[in-house]
């Protein structure tokens, strides 16, 4: 026996063809919000294609991890939405495969892609992170393509202010040149004027020459001598023909050494994370003894050599202080006054210091631990997600990229809220590291069990009629009666017997609420405490129902129209909250609880009395009806 069936074949083509597709639309979506986030390192810098394909190459590797999970939450929903849509789903479950058979396969296929995802987020994705980290910071420390614009100044050569009035198209040439030049200091500024100029890069690319012609150069003398003390400042003016200037600009592409990043924690695998905590463990103890230490050794103690528990001794004595401090000379006063504020500022900053320090160490510590969690839960996040679209797609049987995406992009939008607030949370100390990683995963997990359950036992989990009828029944709503005129009659109805059963009704209606009393306040005990039905408006709402059913073959307006007014009597509501009688009793011991359907029992209690009072009213209607149809038949 083959352990592969042709449905599995069959499974798995329609499958990994929709797999592939989506993960590389979902890698090309999360590329380019990634690109938007770095938009002014590359635009502008003059980078090479090598450079810009690194870029995309690193940053493909590193959102990979996170474009598996939503590539396979898209294709479940698309392949089962079309294995549902055109009934290729019902046929496989009609031929007595279930569907925990059905996706057997992908189960297998989507836990290799698991282990996979962990395995390339613990080897491959801290490398690729290292390197694009180093390509990023690179990017940043690059000087900016040299474009200088007309009518402006061009501030992006540190030290040089340049605008330029006119630019010839044709020879490159700048007319009107105007320069503030800082490099010397603001107190040795030059200002140099130039009919025209040339801008070149030289051959190392680490310079710009600028080439003036017909100028004047006009330079702050107050940085020289001691003509600061001096109300008008000379100057040097210079005139010139054609002067050359040398200016440091580096035009050329660093790649910065990427072993720099190696101590952030998204750059290190499972091992290295481990080490990492171990070291800011130590560190972390090494610190907080040291600052206890400090604590310890105060400066009343170093001095007069008092031993620990006689310090708090003498601490917890009452010394008059003000007297004391009254009885000095004014001059030692403010000396005790200023020493004092020396040292408690001393000590504040020192305490600020050594503070922030723990809290670095303990935030780096967070997330280390953070990291070493999120590599199993974007991991497991692969096979939640096949959890919940393969159930919800064999559900919703609807395929295409219509509603899929839809459902697929609210779903992973709500993951991704929930995982980011969780790590969010983590990484700041307001939760314990693990649980907000592990969040999102405690609520995906629920939520694919759920609906594969559901998706087995062919629920209907989007039915809105089921979900409006539970909402009437909290709400204590009921439907109305909607009997329509039939074109087709085939008997009519008796009218002499359904009277004579009407006017029977009517009177036992009215006979069964005055023995049941039920505008009066119903028993707590027997509410809660007593399985009992009402056996009795049982049977008197069966009876009024086959009345209306045989009435509702009446060719007469009237009467269908006073059958639509007869109201939908709920023979259990006024009785018990709940038909499991255990479920009755606690409701009756949690008293607040107890107390809120007991006035709610009352409630639909008045209501049924409500409701006879309308049958009576009803069938006298009616009766009044038929008695003018037998008068008419009569004549």
């Amino acid at each position: 026996m083959r352990f592969i069936k042709k449905i599995d074949i069959f499974i798995l083509k329609a499958y990994s063809l929709l797999f592939v597709g989506t993960f590389f639309i979902c890698l090309f979506i999360f590329m380019m919000q990634f690109m938007w986030r770095y938009v002014d390192e590359l635009i502008g810098k003059g980078l090479t294609l090598d450079v810009l394909a690194h870029f995309f190459y690193y940053a493909g590797l590193t959102l990979m991890p996170m474009s598996l999970p939503l590539a396979i939450l898209l294709a479940s929903l698309i392949t089962f939405g079309n294995l549902g849509e055109r009934f290729e789903l019902l046929s496989m479950k009609a031929a007595g495969i279930p569907l925990v058979r059905i996706l057997r396969p992908l189960i297998i296929f989507n836990s290799l892609l698991c282990v996979g995802s962990f395995y390339f987020q613990n080897v491959t994705g801290p490398e690729s992170q290292k390197k694009l980290s180093s390509l990023i910071y690179s990017m940043k420390q690059k000087s900016p393509e040299l474009e200088i614009p007309e009518g402006i100044f061009y501030s992006e050569i540190p030290g040089y202010n340049i605008f330029v009035e006119k630019k010839g198209k044709e020879n490159g040439m700048l007319y009107g040149v105007m320069i503030y030049s800082t490099t010397d200091g603001y107190e040795d500024a030059q200002i140099v004027l130039a009919d025209s100029a040339e801008l070149q890069t030289t051959a190392d690319e680490k310079h710009l020459m600028l080439t003036m012609y017909a100028g004047e150069r006009f330079r702050n003398m107050q940085a020289q001598g001691n003509m600061m003390a001096r109300t008008n400042v000379p100057y040097m003016r210079e005139t010139f023909i054609k002067e050359i200037d040398l200016i440091p600009f580096d035009n050329d592409f660093d790649m910065m050494d990427a072993s720099l990043f190696s101590r952030n924690a998204q750059t290190k695998n499972l091992h290295e994370i481990g080490d990492g905590i171990d070291s800011l463990a130590h560190k972390s103890d090494s610190t907080g003894r040291a600052l206890f230490s400090y604590m310890q050794n105060t400066t009343y103690r170093r001095r007069t050599g008092v031993k620990a528990e006689d310090s708090l001794k003498i601490a917890a004595q009452t010394v008059a202080f003000d007297t004391l401090y009254n009885r000095l000379a004014a001059g030692n006063r403010q000396s005790i006054m200023r020493n004092a504020m020396q040292k408690s500022t001393v000590a504040a900053n020192e305490y600020e210091f050594r503070g922030l320090v723990s809290d670095d160490l303990d935030r780096s510590m967070r997330i280390h631990v953070v990291e070493w969690h999120k590599k199993f839960t974007l991991s497991l996040a692969c096979l939640f997600f096949f959890f919940i679209g393969a159930p919800l797609g064999a559900i919703i049987r609807k395929g295409g990229l219509g509603v899929p995406v839809v459902v697929s992009v609210a779903i992973f939008i709500f993951y991704y809220i929930v995982n980011v607030s969780g790590e969010k949370m983590a990484k700041s100390g307001e939760w314990v590291p693990w649980f907000g990683e592990w969040l999102s995963s405690m609520v995906l997990c629920p939520i694919g069990i759920f609906l594969t359950y559901k998706a087995n036992k062919d629920s209907a989990v989007f039915n809105i009629e089921a979900y409006v009828s539970v909402v009437r029944r909290i709400l204590g709503l009921r439907l109305s009666r909607h009997i329509a005129r039939k074109e087709v009659i085939i008997h009519d109805p008796d009218y002499p017997s359904v009277k004579n059963a009407l006017d029977g009704l009517a009177a036992d209606w009215q006979s069964y609420a005055q023995a049941v009393s039920l505008r009066r306040p119903p028993s707590y005990a027997r509410i809660f405490f007593h399985d009992i039905d009402d056996k009795e408006a049982v049977a008197l709402n069966e009876r009024l129902e086959s009345q209306i059913d045989i009435l509702s073959n009446s060719r007469d307006a009237i009467i269908l129209d006073t059958l639509n007014k007869i109201p939908i009597i709920s023979t259990h509501a006024h009785t018990r909250p709940f038909h499991n009688y255990r479920w009755n009793m606690v409701l009756g011991i949690v008293f607040p609880l107890g107390v809120f359907f007991y006035f709610r029992i009352w409630m639909y209690r008045l209501r049924l009395y409500n409701d006879i009072s309308q049958i009576k009213k009803c069938c006298a209607l009616i009766a009044d009806r038929i008695d003018k149809i037998q008068q008419t038949e009569q004549l």
